[in-house]
């Protein structure tokens, strides 16, 4: 099976250089260019599977050089920026970006979400899985990897965010150790529930008004866990 190729569109040499050696370690083929007019005549040649994109680029901004792939190509584009302007997200996505990442940034993050904007374009029957959630006073936005609580962002792992989503997103209902070592770690940690124990203690610790007494996520002995919802009073 071919590895997907990403094309990145970053002009900071050094940035550009160690993306391109994580992405690869990360198991994607990387095309890399330093500007966007050479990222467009890359894609008439080769079109990639994504594209990861700077938006303050020399010349030809980002923005603009997303107007023009997307009047051919329907391949996703993630952004990279230093700016934190609101309304350069809100155009981004109007113009049809699928994500937007803030630099600094973590790595981890950025593959996780370089893999769930792949997966669902490959995978649209699993768009409902995608879908922003609301659930009391809990809002999960899985294309984002953000969550907020009571509207402060909860400051999670990869893993953290995966579980908490694989447990609100049918409140209530007793999710077995073992589904959740499938849909968050997979088949490689089958007969591992201590990671998922480790896991279930650290999200305790930033979503619980209090951890020893936890109030959201419920064990259910010999059964799992559930998640139960909150409202604001």
């Amino acid at each position: 099976m071919m590895a997907d190729h990403i094309l990145l569109v970053e002009d900071e040499k050094l940035l550009r250089r160690s993306l391109a050696f994580n992405l690869e370690q990360a198991g994607y083929q990387v095309t890399s260019s330093s500007n966007a007019e050479d990222a467009l005549e890359i894609v008439r040649r080769d079109p990639p599977d994504l594209v990861l994109m700077d938006i303050g680029l020399p010349g030809m901004d980002g923005l603009e050089a997303l107007r023009k792939l997307k009047t051919q190509h329907t391949f996703p584009v993630i952004f990279l920026t230093a700016r934190r302007r609101e309304f350069d997200e809100a155009l981004g996505l109007e113009l049809g970006a699928d994500d937007y990442i803030t630099k600094p940034f973590d790595l981890p993050i950025l593959i996780a979400r370089i893999r769930a904007v792949l997966r669902r374009i490959k995978n649209p029957a699993e768009a409902a899985i995608h879908t922003p959630i609301s659930v009391g006073d809990l809002e999960i936005n899985p294309i984002r990897f953000v969550a907020t609580l009571r509207g402060e962002e909860l400051n999670l792992s990869p893993r953290e965010f995966d579980l908490l989503h694989a447990l609100a997103i049918e409140p209530e209902r007793v999710v077995s150790v073992d589904s959740l070592i499938n849909q968050v770690w997979g088949a490689e940690y089958e007969g591992q529930p201590q990671v998922v124990y480790v896991h279930i203690r650290w999200l305790r610790e930033k979503i619980e008004d209090d951890p020893k007494y936890p109030e959201r996520i419920i064990t259910v002995r010999g059964k799992g866990y559930k998640f139960i919802p909150h409202f604001d009073s």
